[in-house]
């Protein structure tokens, strides 16, 4: 029988005698659980098939006095007592993996080393270890070792493409032949391989697109800058510095100086990651080395620089981090309805560039192209640059808009050479 108070918050249901006793078996099982847990683990779904037939024949061959069953459910139980052997015992192991070096070029050699040192105060037996690297999978075979030996692995990191490729964690692996029963620990945490894309040195020229705008005017008036434009009347709030006091004594009234806001180095990279505009993976290949070789230069100078594309924007406080980030870059379906929004969303929390370098892939129109160079103001210079693999290097006006075409890395000297 259920009594029920009212509280604060409405009715208030007391546990029954059932409730209590169902708590109270949750409350004795669950230390139970947690205990048989872990031994549970290490039996292998293979390993449940052979338990279960093994039951099964062994009734079945008692029930029937069928000698046949007797043996092959005998033969099953010696299988498991023997897997259940294999998995017992502790190891003590210190595992180190290292990469040499762990920064690399597509297509350079990277080498790691996976060292395993008894630290235990007994042999060990023989054991795998295996270690995930990348998509692939490293298995090595740990022969025994006396108490505080060592032994150490060698193996290969595939370098091809670009990627962040994550090596461990190492975990030893112990069990049967049969894969009945599989005892695992791990070891290690994972640790990254970053293969940066190819990129190209360019000349401190190449990158003067930026450096040729520095100290330009623009039409934009402000109360504080370096190039005067005109005097008017003062209001209040304005800044009594710029007070000019000659004019005011002249005129009999106060004059503040206006100025036009000269520009300052601010270059934005566009990089469209939108599998839409690219005819090829390559093609996509292309487009981030482009985007790398431009900003490390644009770094190396010391200019500001913001890259951008549809779900991250780059680290480029130094060329390194930059590098690190593009190798994270991946294709991405649909992040935006239009080029215009790309543009819009990428860049609204970023300062206004005096420059906007555009990279896309060969299926970007000149249209296309043209409505993200509309959403800057007139003061920024808009650049596009077409990765489009395999063409020749050409460019192309659309409404004022020049559209570069780079079909191959060694032609991006000669293409900002011309752009600059």
């Amino acid at each position: 029988m259920t009594a029920t108070t009212t509280g604060t918050f409405g009715p208030e249901t007391r546990p029954t005698g059932v409730a209590a006793i169902r708590r109270a078996l949750a409350a004795a099982i669950r230390p139970v659980v947690r205990a048989l847990g872990p031994i549970v683990g290490v039996v292998t779904t293979t390993g449940w098939l052979v338990v279960v037939a093994a039951v099964l024949l062994l009734a079945a061959g008692l029930v029937w006095s069928w000698s046949e069953l007797l043996v092959v459910a005998f033969a099953a139980v010696g299988a498991v007592v023997v897997a259940i052997v294999t998995v017992l015992g502790r190891t003590s192991f210190r595992v180190d993996v290292t990469l040499s070096p762990t920064r690399v070029v597509v297509g350079e050699r990277a080498i790691g080393r996976v060292e395993i040192t008894n630290v235990g105060s007994r042999r060990t037996s023989a054991t795998r270890l295996e270690l995930p690297v990348g998509e692939g999978l490293a298995v090595f075979a740990i022969p025994g070792l006396a108490p505080e030996s060592s032994t150490d692995e060698l193996f290969a990191v595939p370098t091809h493409r670009r990627a962040v490729i994550d090596a461990g964690p190492a975990v030893t692996v112990r069990g049967d032949q049969l894969g009945l029963f599989r005892r695992t620990v791990s070891w290690t945490d994972p640790i990254e391989l970053f293969v940066h894309p190819v990129t190209t040195r360019l000349q401190p020229s190449a990158a003067g697109l930026v450096r040729d705008l520095e100290g330009q005017t623009t039409q934009k008036i402000t109360n504080s800058d370096m190039a005067f434009h005109a005097l008017r009347e003062y209001v209040v709030g304005d800044d009594v510095r710029n007070v000019h006091w000659r004019s005011s004594a002249r005129t009999g009234q106060l004059m503040v100086r206006q100025f036009e806001e000269t520009r300052r180095s601010q270059l934005t990279i566009l990089h469209t990651s939108d599998e839409r505009y690219y005819t090829a993976f390559d093609e996509f290949e292309l487009a981030v080395s482009v985007t790398a070789s431009v900003a490390t230069q644009v770094i190396r100078e010391a200019t500001a620089i913001d890259v951008v594309t549809e779900d991250r924007r780059l680290r480029t406080h130094t060329g390194g981090a930059l590098l690190d980030d593009t190798c994270r870059i991946d294709v991405v379906r649909g992040a935006s309805s239009s080029p215009r929004d790309f543009a819009r969303d990428a860049t609204a929390m970023l300062p206004a560039p005096s420059v906007a370098v555009i990279v896309a892939g060969g299926l970007m129109t000149a249209a296309d192209f043209r409505a993200i160079e509309k959403f800057f103001p007139s003061e920024t210079r808009v650049i596009a640059l077409r990765i489009a693999l395999g063409e020749n290097p050409k460019v192309q006006i659309a409404g004022g808009l020049q559209i570069f075409t780079v079909g191959a890395l060694r032609d991006l000297p000669r293409v900002l050479a011309r752009a600059s």
